[in-house]
């Protein structure tokens, strides 16, 4: 009798131990004495929340995909060979605008000379609210939008939940800007939910570049010399390459090849955000972003959205980053899907 019990006991945790294997445990864990959080599935790095005081703005970086390809470029901070130097302001995955009340917060870094840094704002990190781990993790933290006096013109309350899906990781990051006087966010070009891919995933190009800020301030990116960057644009709208910039749609795709797989970078946005469907901002040299408040540059004047907010008024965005390691690339089935069921969420 107790044979035949140990033997039952045995095949039951045979059939159930599978389901305990594969669940993902999602880590979210500030370190201590640093201005930092880091972020892991199954005992493995995924992302590093940063905020610190000397830099600009928080931000996510390094950012890996499932596979541990690291997705996101390695300068300024950590710079990899290979990696292009351009755009010192790139620095993972962050969320910042180029005009606030006239100050420049997206091209803010180190490389702007002091005696100009009075145009440009800085985001700084108040306060971690909470973390949270499990088969969910989740990190929330409280910042101000500052001007170059000090003065705070936006209190932002960002959530980030961190997910796992089959072969791919999920961001879903909620934004609240709350105005702590009358803030102007008018119409232009650099903005707002960004990221700066890693070498591999850029577009192939043969050409050197320049760009100009608001302030005029120059930036040229040098043609690459070598093969590897292999990355493509798609839209949800199907706009293709470089021709996804300028363009809506309520997702657009990177994928390109790095490592053995295909990686595969879906940014979606959300029914109830502003400016719905996004303009995309998606450049062949590595910046991947959103920008649903600059409308005008990219509709050839068609389209004008002055964003404003009355004190104590709010606003929210909603967005969502798939980060997909396989041997092909997302389908748009599949991020339709997705879409679809973050559509319904927040």
């Amino acid at each position: 009798m107790k044979s035949i019990t140990y033997n039952f006991f045995f095949i039951i945790c045979l059939l159930i131990l599978p389901f305990f294997t594969k669940a993902q445990h999602i880590k979210v864990a500030p370190v201590k004495n640093k201005q930092q959080v880091t972020v892991s599935v199954d005992g493995k790095l995924f992302t590093v929340f940063n905020f610190p005081d000397s830099l600009e703005k928080p931000f996510l970086y390094p950012v890996y995909a499932p596979n541990g390809e690291v997705i996101t470029r390695g300068f300024p901070l950590a710079t990899r060979a290979g990696d292009p130097v351009d755009h010192p302001h790139h620095i993972g995955l962050w969320l910042n605008y180029e005009n606030v009340n006239g100050l420049d917060f997206w091209n803010n870094s180190y490389a702007i000379p002091a005696d100009k840094k009075n145009r440009y704002g800085r985001i700084k990190t108040t306060r971690i609210v909470n973390s949270k781990s499990g088969r969910e993790g989740q990190l929330t933290y409280e910042a101000n939008w500052l001007d170059s006096s000090g003065d705070s013109l936006l209190k932002e309350l960002t959530t980030f939940i961190f997910l796992q899906e089959n072969n791919a990781i999920i961001i879903d990051r909620i934004t609240t800007l709350i105005a702590l006087k009358e803030v102007s966010m008018p119409d232009i070009k650099d903005g707002f939910l960004g990221l700066r891919v890693a070498h591999e995933l850029e577009l192939p190009s043969k050409e050197d570049r320049e760009y100009a800020d608001a302030n005029g301030i120059v930036t040229k990116v040098n043609a690459a010399t070598d093969t590897l960057a292999s990355g493509n644009y798609l839209t949800g709208a199907g706009k293709e390459g470089n021709a996804a910039w300028g363009t809506r749609a309520n997702w657009c795709l990177l994928y390109g090849k790095k490592g053995s797989d295909s990686i595969s970078i879906a940014i979606i946005d959300h029914p109830k955000n502003v400016g719905y469907p996004t303009y995309w901002h998606a450049r062949g040299y590595g910046l991947f972003a959103a920008n649903p408040l600059g409308q005008k540059v990219f509709s050839n004047g068609k389209e004008t959205l002055n964003f404003a907010l009355k004190k104590e008024e709010r606003t929210r965005f909603r967005y969502r980053i798939v980060i997909n390691a396989a041997g092909t690339r997302l389908t748009n089935d599949n991020i339709d899907k997705m879409a679809a069921a973050f559509a319904k969420l927040y």
